[in-house]
């Protein structure tokens, strides 16, 4: 049945989110800002986080405008379409992270001065100001994607089932941009918090963000480029490609515009119920911080089910595909459920951490990584299960596709987004407050208001990224299965027989790809982090009034290495996932690429939720022996756990995150190439 309506209204959807993002900024910087000494605390951590933002677009927005040019001229046929969504999806990815950081930067010293008024009053500024990142991420998202739908119909004359295979320009741009700004943003973050750390901590025995530690600004700083441009960007890019890899599998395998513009579908009743659950989040009496951003997220969940199925009634008519859709929302649910385990206070994995550090760094560091290790199992049944019964659904639909299925599972779980942001945006905010509450000598019960939203901050940070890498290899999946039948056009039988030793090396190629991935995004924060220790120890030495308080420190130094640092390490990590794929596809084929992805998938996923996981339950371990355990702040144990929550730092807010911008960054490229490796390649 063909629905004309559905992109427009996902317009209209789009403009909506966008319209209550910015009403949401209009109330929170109407809230007050606190003492002048607290604004101009707010000021530095403004003007470094602007400073280094500028420097990152800048330096990608070169790359974006090389590949856009070798996008027009490569493709004979609609290059310069294919190219046009590339930039666009490159610009509104950044301008979704630009967006959250801003705000974010402004709300946390409203939140600071809210924590006066008392804990609810905190948590709804913190709240409202990550609302406005996710609600303009999805409104951007959404907005791109059927827009362009739209006008390459409407202008273009391209017909509605070749119009999803070239949407996919626009994903790679937000994908490419994502990966840059997860990497460079968390080398950022993670290299000034470990060099605050192990001299202000650990050496000097002060703490944290005590504003006698020259790096306090840029650790403040990096919270903002890190958690909220690179969440922000890293998020957009995960709901389009979702949304644009189930709109090329329904072209591809079925073909009817119903089926195209459902996914489109979900996201207009995801936007309007994401918007309604987040007035729901609000502190009870019993003062259950996460119980109340649950009320949220579960609101949200259950108006979009009951909006799905009137969605595919009307769209597709089947019950099976809508138990699909309900499918990817359990997920989100349950991966939530499985974070929040390993990595709150209130449960033994974080416990157990906190256990082992009375003995020693060493021991802390054991626990942890075993933590971290454990923590892939259930995460992992959760989305095979998944992926078997979102099929047997799709099998069992009157559209006979179990893929089709497995990717309406996938978009009901992303849809959800704005709400998922909202929740994970609010950590930096709190974080922050809690450094400008420190900063500015404010009363001890501001601070533990402060503490106590940030250690649930900890908390929600690891459920989006544990939200943000299932998605991904649920939209992997799709985007692999999007590859392997654009490649089939061209006559060639795509059958991955692992006696093939072809299919071998690409397994073996793509498996790897992580690890060097990873590798190199932590070592890049080792380097950055030894120049800031080196100039945080330069400092003490040389301003000996800094501890006393009589000289200030020079902040704008340690930003300026980290700065420096962040852009300059990037670059290798984004190479390797744009090379990677061009390489293998060319020199040995589309059986060895697409070997290539299923390895990548694999062990991309479990190190993702293994780093990100386990460096969050090293955060907290530290911040429940911070709240009295174990001997409390200064003791033996807390120093061993200072020592793990380094480790723990470049694992969940680098390489982690960023490695589900490099799934779908290798997953995406596949498929724009796919028609000319299927004609140019060296080896058969």
């Amino acid at each position: 049945m063909q629905i004309p309506g559905i992109p427009v209204l996902a317009l209209i959807a789009a403009g909506l989110s966008l319209a209550y993002a910015l009403i949401l900024v209009i109330v929170v910087l109407r809230y007050p800002k606190g003492s002048e000494k607290m604004q101009k605390i707010a000021s530095y951590i403004q003007q470094g986080a602007n400073a280094y933002l500028a420097r990152q677009s800048l330096t990608i927005a070169i790359v974006a405008v090389f590949i856009f040019f070798v996008l027009a001229f490569a493709f004979k046929t609609n290059g310069f379409l294919l190219a046009s969504g590339f930039i666009v999806g490159a610009f509104f990815s950044g301008l979704a992270g630009y967006i959250g950081m801003s705000i974010s930067v402004r709300a946390n010293v409203r939140t600071s001065q809210a924590a006066h008024k008392g804990l609810g009053e905190a948590l709804k500024v913190a709240f409202q100001g990550g609302s406005v990142t996710g609600f303009s991420v999805v409104g951007l998202a959404l907005l791109g994607v059927s827009a362009f739908y739209i006008l390459f119909q409407k202008i273009s004359g391209v017909p509605a089932v070749q119009v999803p295979n070239l949407l996919i320009g626009f994903g790679f741009g937000a994908s490419l941009v994502s990966l840059f700004a997860r990497v460079g943003g968390g080398i950022f973050t993670k290299a000034a918090d470990v060099g605050a750390d192990i001299v202000g901590k650990v050496e000097k025995g002060i703490p944290e963000d005590d504003p006698r530690n020259p790096a306090v600004i840029a650790d403040n700083v990096g919270d903002n480029v890190g958690d909220c441009a690179g969440m922000g960007a890293d998020l957009f890019e995960t709901y389009a490609v979702t949304l644009i890899a189930g709109m090329i599998l329904a072209a591809s395998v079925i073909g009817t515009q119903a089926s195209i513009e459902y996914p489109l579908a979900l996201g207009i009743i995801a936007v309007l119920a994401s918007i309604i659950g987040s007035l729901f989040v609000r502190l009870g009496k019993k003062k259950n911080i996460m119980g109340a951003l649950y009320k949220g997220l579960l609101a949200t969940g259950v108006l979009s089910g009951i909006g799905f199925y009137f969605a595919t009634d009307y769209l597709l008519k089947d019950l099976y595909i809508f138990f699909a859709a309900l499918v990817g929302l359990v997920v989100t649910l349950l991966i939530t459920l499985i974070t929040e385990y390993y990595t709150s206070t209130q449960y033994g994995p974080v416990q157990k951490i906190a256990k082992a550090s009375e003995t020693g760094s060493g021991t802390n560091v054991i626990i942890g990584l075993a933590v971290g290790l454990q923590s892939t199992w259930a995460p992992i049944l959760v989305i095979a299960a998944a992926i078997i019964g979102s099929y047997l659904l799709g099998e069992s639909s009157t559209l006979h596709n179990g893929i089709y299925g497995i990717a309406v599972s996938a978009i009901a779980m992303l849809s959800t987004t704005g709400m998922v942001i909202a929740v994970d945006s609010y950590g930096p905010i709190t974080d922050n407050a809690g450094g400008i509450a420190e900063m500015a000598g404010l009363p001890k019960e501001v601070r533990e208001h402060t503490d106590a939203l940030d250690a649930v901050g900890n908390t929600t940070k690891a459920v989006t990224k544990g939200y943000a890498i299932a998605s991904a290899g649920l939209a992997a999946l799709v985007l692999f299965q999007a590859f392997t039948a654009e490649v089939s056009k061209d006559g060639i039988k795509m059958v991955f027989d692992i006696s093939n030793h072809l299919v071998i090396v690409g397994l073996l190629i793509g498996g790897l790809l992580p690890f060097l991935f990873a590798s190199s995004a932590m070592a890049s924060v080792g380097k950055a982090a030894y120049d800031v220790v080196r100039e945080v120890r330069r400092q003490f030495s040389e301003l000996k009034g800094i501890m006393s308080g009589k000289d200030t420190p020079e902040y704008g130094k340690c930003v300026d290495i980290v700065t420096k640092a962040a852009l300059k390490q990037m670059i290798f990590p984004g190479l390797l996932a744009v090379i990677s794929p061009i390489a293998v596809g060319f020199i040995l084929g589309p059986l060895a690429l697409g070997g290539l992805l299923i390895g990548v998938i694999v062990t991309g996923f479990l190190l993702a939720l293994q780093m990100c996981t386990g460096g969050a339950a090293w955060d907290n371990a530290k911040k429940y022996i911070e709240s009295g355990n174990f001997g409390g702040k200064g003791g033996d144990a807390h120093k061993a756990a200072v020592v793990g929550d380094t480790v723990g730092d470049p694992f969940k807010d680098t390489a982690g995150p960023a490695l589900n911008a490099l799934i779908k960054v290798i997953n995406t490229i596949a498929l724009i190439i796919a028609p000319l490796i299927a004609t140019y390649y060296l080896f058969s």
